[in-house]
C-alpha cells in the first residue's frame, strides 16, 4: 500500500526524515478492524513526530497521521478515533498513562490502509463530507474539550483565542461560536485575524494587544508567546485551558498573579471517543464544518508538510486517497 512515514528524526530539518512509498499492507489482531482510508488530515503532532518529539526511534518507521476517516470491513462508513488506550482502561483514555496516539506506538492514517482497535471507530454522517470527517479526531476533538470540558464555558460567555490560523484555533472560534459564546482572537497576522472574522470572531487583536475587557477563560495553544497575555486577559476566577506550546514549553509562570486573581489553569489532551462522537453530531445537528485550508491527494503530502511548517495555514490541510 501506498503511505508517508516517519524514516528517522531531525530536530533541525524534519521533512528530510518524510519518505513516501510503499509499505506492506497492514494485518489487524483480534478487537481490531481495517479501515480503507478515504481522507486524513494534517496536524502539528506529525511534524513534531519527524522532530523527534513524543517517538522512540525504535518505532521507526512508523506511518504518519493522526487523523483520518474511510470505510470498514463491513462497509460502514466511520471517523477513527487516535487515542488509543490500554484494553484494560476504564473511564477517560486521555488519563491512561500507557495511551498512545496513531503514529506514535501504531501506524497511524497517511496510508491506504490502517487499523485501530474497533472501539475507536465513530459512526460517520452523511452529512460530513470525507474531508470534513477526517478533519475531526484530533484538532476539532481537542478544541471540543478544551472549550466544553476542561473550561465548561456558558453561552454568553466570553472567550480568547490564541494564534488564529491553526486547526484547533479555527476549531476553537466555530465551535465556541455555535454554542453562544462571545468569541476573541488574536493573531501576528492582518490576514489570518480577517479570516478570524469571516469565520465569525466577534474582534479580533493583534498578539499582546491591549483587550477592551477581561475575558472568562483562554483557549491556549502557543505558550511562552502568549503566555503572559493570556493570564492578564482573564477576569478573577477566570480559566486557561492549554492544550499546546509550539512557541515554547518554559514561559515565566506568574504564579503571583494565578493566587491573587485565583486563576484556573487546565491542561487538555485530545479528547474521547464518547466525545468525538458529541463532536460529529454538533456538526451533524448545527451545521458546523470544519475549516479546510487545502485538499490534495496524498501523493503530494510532502507539499502539505511544507505549507504547515512555514506557518501558512488557515484551518486544515487534507490528504485524499
Amino acid at each position: 500500500m501506498f503511505a508517508v512515514t516517519a524514516a528517522r528524526f531531525n530536530a533541525d530539518d524534519p521533512l528530510s526524515g518524510l519518505e513516501l512509498g510503499e509499505r506492506p499492507d497492514p494485518a489487524a489482531p483480534d478487537g481490531w478492524a481495517t479501515v480503507t482510508v478515504k481522507a486524513a488530515s494534517l496536524n502539528h503532532h506529525d511534524l513534531w513526530t519527524l522532530r523527534g518529539v513524543g517517538i522512540r526511534e525504535d518505532r521507526l518507521p512508523i506511518v504518519l497521521g493522526c487523523d483520518g476517516a474511510g470505510v470498514d470491513e463491513n462497509g460502514d462508513e466511520v471517523v477513527i478515533h487516535s487515542v488509543i488506550s490500554d484494553p484494560d482502561w476504564l473511564g477517560d483514555e486521555t488519563l491512561d498513562p500507557r495511551r498512545s496516539l496513531l503514529s506514535e506506538k501504531y501506524n497511524g492514517t497517511f496510508a491506504e490502509k490502517v487499523v485501530v482497535p474497533r472501539r475507536n471507530l465513530v459512526p460517520k454522517p452523511p452529512e460530513l463530507s470525507w474531508e470534513e470527517a477526517a478533519c475531526l479526531p484530533t484538532a476539532w476533538l481537542t478544541a471540543y474539550r478544551m472549550l466544553f470540558t476542561q473550561g465548561g464555558v456558558q453561552p454568553g460567555d466570553t472567550v480568547l483565542v490564541q494564534g488564529a490560523g491553526g486547526g484547533v484555533a479555527t476549531a476553537l472560534i466555530v465551535l465556541g461560536k455555535a454554542a453562544g459564546l462571545r468569541v476573541w482572537a488574536t493573531s501576528g497576522s492582518e490576514a489570518k485575524r480577517k479570516r478570524a472574522l469571516d469565520l465569525g470572531a466577534d474582534a479580533v487583536f493583534e498578539r499582546g494587544a491591549k483587550l477592551p475587557d477581561r475575558v472568562d477563560a483562554v483557549m491556549e495553544t502557543v505558550g511562552a508567546a502568549t503566555w503572559g497575555h493570556s493570564l492578564r486577559a482573564l477576569r478573577p476566577g477566570g480559566t486557561l485551558v492549554v492544550s499546546g506550546a509550539t512557541s515554547g514549553f518554559n514561559p515565566s509562570a506568574e504564579l503571583n498573579r494565578v493566587f491573587f486573581l485565583q486563576l484556573r489553569v487546565v491542561g487538555s489532551t485530545m479528547g474521547t471517543r464518547d466525545e468525538l462522537g458529541k463532536l460529529v453530531k454538533l456538526c451533524q445537528t448545527a451545521g458546523v464544518r470544519p475549516v479546510i485550508d487545502e485538499v490534495m491527494p496524498l501523493t503530494e503530502a510532502r507539499r502539505g508538510f511544507e505549507k504547515m511548517a512555514r506557518g501558512e495555514l488557515f484551518g486544515k490541510i487534507v490528504f485524499t486517497l
